[in-house]
C-alpha cells in the first residue's frame, strides 16, 4: 500500500473531522484499575498516549495527568492525577507481547516513569514506522489525514488535564488521541503484509 508523503493544510482543511465514537471508561481510583488492565490485556495491540496539564511558566513541569489506552471499542482514561500507576497498569507497559503504539511517545514513557519507574516495552513509535512506508508528516493529526481519510481536532490539547471534573470535550479528545493511534497502527500493519 501506497501513502502520500504529506499533505497541504489546504488538503487538510478539506478534510472530514472524526473522533473516537466509542465507549469512554475513565478510571478516577487504584482500585477500578484491574478490571480495566484485564479487559486491555486480550488486545495484542492498543493505541497509547497521555495528557499533562500545560505549564505557562519557565521552569513549571507537571506530572502526567491522563494514561490513555485504547481499542477500537473502548478507550480508557486513567487519571494519573489522582492516583500513581498501580503495579497492573505497570505490568501492562512493561508487556513485550501487546503492542502499544503512540505517536512521540519518548517523552509520555519519561514522564510516566517520574510518576513510578518501570521497564517499558512493547512501544510501538508511529513516526517510525510511517517513515519506513514514506510519510514524511509525524504529527497525530497528518499521519490520520494520509492514512485515514479524516482528520482529528487538538481544540482541547492545552486545557487542564487535573481538572477535578473532565468535561465531555476532554474525554472525546483524549479517548480520540489513543483511538487514532490505535487505527494507525491497524493500518500501518495492513500495509506491511
Amino acid at each position: 500500500m501506497e501513502f502520500k508523503e504529506t499533505i497541504t493544510k489546504e488538503e487538510l482543511s478539506e478534510m472530514p473531522t472524526q473522533h473516537f465514537e466509542g465507549e469512554i471508561i475513565v478510571i478516577n481510583r487504584p482500585e477500578e484499575v484491574d478490571r480495566a488492565v484485564q479487559y486491555l490485556n486480550e488486545f495484542a495491540f492498543l493505541g497509547f498516549d497521555t495528557e499533562t496539564r500545560p505549564s505557562f511558566k519557565k521552569g513549571e513541569v507537571h506530572k502526567v495527568a491522563l494514561l490513555q489506552l485504547s481499542t477500537n471499542e473502548k478507550a480508557f482514561i486513567f487519571r494519573l492525577s489522582q492516583f500513581d500507576l498501580t503495579n497492573s497498569l505497570i505490568k501492562l507497559l512493561s508487556n513485550p507481547k501487546i503492542a502499544k503504539a503512540g505517536a512521540a511517545i519518548r517523552d509520555d514513557i519519561k514522564a510516566l516513569q517520574i510518576n513510578r519507574h518501570f521497564k517499558p516495552a512493547g512501544f510501538v513509535e508511529l513516526q517510525d514506522v510511517a517513515q519506513k512506508l514514506g510519510i514524511n508528516s509525524f504529527s497525530l493529526k497528518k499521519m490520520s489525514a494520509i492514512v485515514l481519510g479524516f482528520k482529528i481536532s487538538k481544540a482541547q490539547q492545552l486545557s487542564n488535564w487535573e481538572a477535578p471534573e473532565l468535561n465531555e470535550p476532554q474525554l472525546i479528545y483524549a479517548a480520540t488521541d489513543a483511538w487514532i493511534s490505535y487505527k494507525l497502527y491497524e493500518e500501518f500493519i495492513k500495509a506491511q503484509q
